[in-house]
């Protein structure tokens, strides 16, 4: 019966942590937030009115979860950014936040596509810019067929991909980071036009809190949004007053649903503690019959009535800590 309970509660942690995440999601492409991030964090629009950004210059409604990042080479191409391309061979893997942004004053109204990614870990196993560079690189190259065709390269369109990292190391907290294609002259002084190669950018806002340097403007901004310590009225109040962000029926019902799940996020923290303290317990079990009873490894396991599936997990623990 605590077994089942102990299921149970995972569960339940499980689903409140996606919840969670999905409502951040929903959040973040509000058209009131993105226009926010993209004044701070795009040279486009950094002279641009936020309402203007919001009403003007994002295209269509922001697309959440839906668009793959890995289409299949062979899938069928059919123009439009609501296009899903399934990947037969490697999966689906979907961007967060994905939408259209016309830059303004362009003669060409060239068209942006930005993705912005929450990530709550900065070092997930892997460097995080690269794989942000690789998110712009399909970006671009998913646009053959719909953007441009044959050999019409000066039609690609500029990508970003913008990453909201909620819990960076120290010394990345309350940064703004941008990583971009640059012109170097190696030989002589030729000149390209800037708009030939600045293509992509990836752009990096690291979340701190209001005990660090450069608590202000746009990390303050998210920080606030996306905490899951500040109350529900206090998040409405600071985004009001001090950033004109006027709550949506639908900003707020995401807010309340970010704040009311809140203590489930907490508590995945407290449940893979106890996952661990349980783990731990076992492997010393099994150690303890292996020494003192002369038990193989795989007998001790039957002995603790350790389930089938869990138990080459534990034979791999033991030859790490052999």
């Amino acid at each position: 019966m605590d077994e089942e309970t102990t299921v149970a509660q995972a569960l339940h942690v499980t689903d409140a942590s996606a919840g969670y995440d999905a409502a951040c999601k929903r959040v973040l492409s509000e058209k009131a937030i993105l226009a926010r991030i993209m004044k701070s964090c795009l040279d486009e629009y950094k002279d641009c009115d936020v309402n203007d950004i919001a009403e003007r210059y994002i295209e269509g409604q922001p697309q959440v979860s839906s668009v793959p990042v890995l289409p299949d080479e062979a899938s069928p191409i059919i123009t439009g950014m609501d296009t899903e391309d399934k990947s037969i061979h490697e999966g689906t893997v979907t961007y967060d936040i994905r939408f259209r942004a016309v830059v303004p004053d362009s003669e060409e109204q060239i068209a942006l596509i930005v993705n912005v990614e929450a990530q709550n870990r900065f070092n997930p196993g892997y460097p995080l810019v690269k794989r942000g560079i690789y998110y712009c690189s399909r970006m671009i190259s998913a646009q053959y067929g719909r953007e441009f065709t044959g050999s019409q390269y000066g039609s690609i369109s500029k990508v970003y991909s913008i990453w909201i990292c909620m819990e960076p190391p120290t010394d990345r907290e309350n940064t703004i980071t941008r990583y971009r294609l640059t012109e170097e002259n190696l030989v002589g002084m030729a000149v390209e036009p800037v708009r030939n190669y600045d293509l992509l950018s990836i752009i990096m806002l690291c979340l701190g809190g209001p005990d660090g340097e450069n608590y202000d403007g746009v990390l303050r901004m998210l920080d606030v949004l996306l905490s899951s310590e500040t109350g529900e009225a206090e998040k409405r109040r600071i985004l009001q007053d001090d950033y004109d962000i006027q709550m949506t029926r639908t900003m707020e019902k995401e807010v309340s649903v970010m704040c009311n799940l809140s203590a489930g996020v907490e508590a995945k923290g407290m449940a893979k503690g106890l996952e661990k303290g349980i783990t731990d317990t076992y492997l010393a079990s099994i150690k303890s019959l292996m020494d003192e009873m002369s038990m193989s490894a795989e007998k001790a396991m039957s002995v603790l009535r350790i389930p089938e599936t869990e138990r080459s997990k534990y034979l791999k623990l033991l030859e790490q800590n052999a």
